[in-house]
């Protein structure tokens, strides 16, 4: 299997495969689920980052949880890393034309959200 790596961390180029392959919406929540991806590909939706931008962009997040995250992205093919020159320089983490499709779907669950806090909101 061929990697790549990142400060400390190998990310895997093999694509991850489908837990239900006959099921859109497991695909779907399988390859943008979960509590950080949304927030990882609206980020960088806005402009290209090294990894460290995007951990200061989110400081929730654990270093390791935001690698298994990049990792996921880029086995989906959501997300591409290149480096910025030779070893060690720093990798640049944006979207494939892939990964910007996803896009509107990131816009939509925000703005829902927005919504969703206004209800609640006193």
């Amino acid at each position: 299997m061929a990697t790549r790596r990142n400060p400390g961390v190998t990310i895997p180029r093999v694509r991850r495969p489908n837990p239900v392959s006959d099921c859109p919406l497991t695909a779907a929540l399988a390859a943008m689920g979960g509590k950080w991806k949304l927030i990882i590909i609206y980020w960088l939706a806005e402009s290209p980052r090294q990894f460290l931008a995007l951990h200061r962009l989110m400081p929730r997040i654990s270093t390791k949880v935001l690698t298994e995250q990049l990792r996921e992205l880029i086995a989906d093919g959501i997300v591409k890393q290149q480096r910025t020159g030779r070893v060690p320089a720093p990798v640049v983490y944006s979207l494939t034309d892939y990964g910007r499709s996803v896009v509107p779907i990131t816009e939509s669950v925000r703005l829902w959200g927005r919504r969703h806090i206004e209800r609640f909101a006193g």
